[in-house]
């Protein structure tokens, strides 16, 4: 039934101090947005929909981060962790080995959103398969 990540959504008051965070962050700019409402970035090697939303327009708006966390593949989780700490995120949790050559970290950014972010060794061979098989 599921086909894949399609888009995750995170909040934001202002909306165009988390477009300029995040582009920072991501290293590339926005490519859709709806003014005052929504700003869209693609994001990794499946070109993967990260949206910032108006807060205005959250469902169910709880005061403080909640919920699921998504976690990001990247390549260094210290050095992604050491990276958004500067930038003015919180450590929401520390970089944690959980075995299997899984490494998760996560953060509050400054618009109250909690962004995970792991290195997994079964993503890169997925990725690997998936790219030998084209």
């Amino acid at each position: 039934m599921l086909r894949g990540f399609a888009t995750i959504n995170y909040y934001a008051d202002d909306l165009a101090a988390a477009r300029d965070w995040y582009a920072e962050f991501l290293g590339v700019d926005a490519y859709f947005e709806v003014s005052g409402g929504y700003v869209e970035f693609r994001v990794g090697d499946s070109a993967d929909e990260l949206g910032i939303v108006n807060r205005a327009y959250q469902p169910h708006p709880t005061g403080e981060p909640a919920g699921q966390i998504m976690y990001w593949a990247v390549d260094d989780v210290q050095a992604t962790l050491d990276r958004l700490l500067a930038m003015g995120a919180m450590e929401h949790q520390p970089v944690t080995k959980r075995g299997g050559g899984f490494v998760t970290a996560s953060v509050t950014d400054p618009f109250g959103n909690v962004l995970g972010f792991m290195y997994n060794q079964h993503y890169l061979d997925v990725l690997r398969e998936t790219a030998a098989s084209r």
